[in-house]
Formats: structure tokens, C-alpha cells, sequence
């Protein structure tokens, strides 16, 4: 009862402050009146006993996670892509130039100045957009599909501020999407597995990305208001998204929660794999403390940079500056 009334308490106040979540035990509670050798404290607990506590969290994501995708695949089905040449134009911004020179939402654009795209997707946006930014004021030609007819457009890209060219439009990939559904229970759980296991792999590539090259990918770090940001906006768009979103959130909790860090289960986990390699040795409690400490610290400092950093990039933060 102790442990639980502490962790409602918690829960509570972290919701006024998310920088994350947070697991209380008495051990570590200046007021419990629970002796400091009792053998029901964690850290008085053999360490299998502590590994399981300490990584509850981490399995549960993972757990929660599989049920997310697991629940899609039963009531809405997964999306199933058929992509087809070209590029989708799904929106275009009043008095861009895309506007200007002809281009309206649903074209497809087919060609990019005679060249037809070697693959379709999303290399095909990215080829699209390359040749938009390399030819600011100089125009450039685009074979239009629209409806059942094909045109030739020339649009001449406007010049951003870092000199760019820019027409003012969404582009997406020229896909269809269907939904497939299991036939049976054992079909079901074979197809969450499958997408289970290619969203965890995402995650564990963009965290690879994230490491090897920090330089380039440490602004697309996201703090809480920008994931509450794109949460909605996938809310908004469809429950496919929402499924999907859902799932890989968990996923990266599970896996950064992992990371032998301060202040995180997995920094928590490695202090005890240091103790059983040490013979079942603690480390000095001084140690452990600063080690903690400093984690939690960086974690603060950490979180209230990227909450101050993702809210002044809200859009209407920016209409407002």
C-alpha cells in the first residue's frame, strides 16, 4: 500500500510538470518509517528481484505496444500501399507560385523537365522537391496528370530565404492504400507480429541515425509539446495514423527507457549489473546518489530546452513572433 499510494501521488504531480514519468519506491522516501534493512525494500531485494521491478516499465510499453497494433489489425485492418508513378500534389497554397502558374490540388506530377522518375514513392517526392530548390526564378517543367488528361506545366519557383526555390505545395507519394484483415485469430497474430517487429525496427534505425550522426539529427530531437503536436495532427488526419502512432511512442519509451543512462531504467539497470559483476558489492551510496543526481539534472535541463525549443516552433507561435 505504501509503494502504491506513493506512485498515485506522483503520478499526480508529474502531470503538471511532463518531462516524463516517474517510479517511486520507500527506499527512497525521507519519511518512510519502514526500517532501512527490511527485507521487502528493493534494494534490500536479490538482484533478479530488482532486474524484473526495474525493467516492469520497459515491458510494459513493449507489452502495450504489441496490444495497440494488435487491436488495429483486428478492428481496422492494416493499410496495404499500391504506389503508382508519379507525385501527388495534395495542396497548394494561395498566391504560390504553384498557384500562380496553374498547378491545383490532385494533379500528379509525372515528369520533372522531360525526366521520368526511375522509382516511385518517396524518392520520387525527393527528386521533385530537388529540382524545385536548385531552380529559383528559373522555371521548371512539370508533366501534369490531371484527371485523364496530360499537360505540361512550366512553374517558376519563388526565392526562399537561404536562396532555395520554393512553389509552395504539399507533395506526397502517388499511393493507394487498402486494408487488409486477418482471417482467423492465429492470422492476426502473425500479421501484428510482422508490423510489430518493422516499427520496432524503424525505431532502432532512427536511433542508430540519431547516435552516428548527431550533429544533423539532434534538431529533430522532439520534446512533450511536440509530440502532443504531431499526435494531434495524426489524430485529426486518421485512426491508421493514430494506431501507428500510439505503437511507435511506446516503442521509443521501451527503448530509450533502456539506455544505460541516470535517471533512466536502463541507467538503473546498469548499476545493478555493476553490482552482480562486482560479486554482489553495492557501490558506495554516495556514488549511486551522484550518479542519480546528475542524471535527473541533465533530464530537467534537457527537457525544459526542448519544451521551450518545440513550443516557439508551434505554428501559431511563429504567426505570433
Amino acid at each position: 500500500m505504501r509503494v502504491a499510494t506513493s506512485l498515485l501521488l506522483l503520478s499526480k504531480e508529474s502531470m503538471a510538470f511532463p518531462l516524463g514519468g516517474f517510479v517511486g519506491f520507500p527506499d527512497n522516501d525521507p519519511e518512510s518509517d519502514i526500517p532501512v534493512d527490511d527485507e521487502n525494500l528493493l534494494k534490500n531485494r536479490p538482484i533478479l528481484d530488482r532486474v524484473i521491478v526495474v525493467s516492469a516499465g520497459v515491458v510494459a510499453n513493449i507489452i502495450f505496444a504489441f496490444v495497440i497494433i494488435f487491436a488495429q489489425v483486428l478492428f481496422v485492418g492494416l493499410p496495404e500501399q499500391e504506389v503508382f508513378p508519379g507525385v501527388v500534389v495534395p495542396d497548394v497554397r494561395p498566391f504560390s507560385a504553384a498557384s500562380r502558374d496553374g498547378l491545383v490540388p490532385g494533379d500528379v506530377i509525372l515528369e520533372v523537365n522531360g525526366s521520368e522518375f526511375p522509382k516511385p514513392g518517396p524518392s520520387a517526392v525527393s527528386e521533385v522537391v530537388d529540382a524545385i530548390k536548385r531552380n529559383p526564378k528559373r522555371y521548371v517543367l512539370l508533366k501534369i496528370k490531371r484527371g485523364e488528361q496530360n499537360f505540361d506545366i512550366r512553374v517558376t519557383p519563388d526565392e526562399n530565404f537561404d536562396g532555395t526555390g520554393k512553389i509552395g505545395v504539399q507533395l506526397a507519394p502517388n499511393v493507394k492504400i487498402a486494408k487488409v484483415r486477418p482471417k482467423n485469430l492465429v492470422q492476426a497474430v502473425e500479421f501484428t507480429g510482422q508490423e510489430f517487429w518493422g516499427l520496432a525496427s524503424n525505431v532502432l534505425d532512427g536511433l542508430k541515425q540519431t547516435f552516428l550522426n548527431f550533429s544533423q539529427s539532434a534538431s529533430k530531437v522532439s520534446g512533450p509539446v511536440a509530440i502532443i503536436a504531431v499526435g494531434a495532427e495524426v489524430a485529426r488526419s486518421n485512426i491508421d495514423g493514430l494506431f501507428q502512432f500510439a505503437a511507435i511512442l511506446n516503442i521509443n519509451l521501451a527503448v530509450i527507457n533502456l539506455l544505460p543512462l541516470p535517471a533512466l531504467d536502463g541507467g538503473t539497470l546498469a548499476l545493478i549489473l555493476i553490482e552482480a559483476a562486482r560479486g554482489g558489492r553495492k557501490l558506495p551510496l554516495e556514488v549511486e546518489q551522484t550518479i542519480m543526481s546528475s542524471g535527473i539534472m541533465l533530464v530537467i535541463i534537457l527537457g525544459l530546452f526542448l519544451i521551450v525549443r518545440d513550443t516557439l516552433n508551434l505554428d501559431f507561435i511563429k504567426d505570433l513572433l
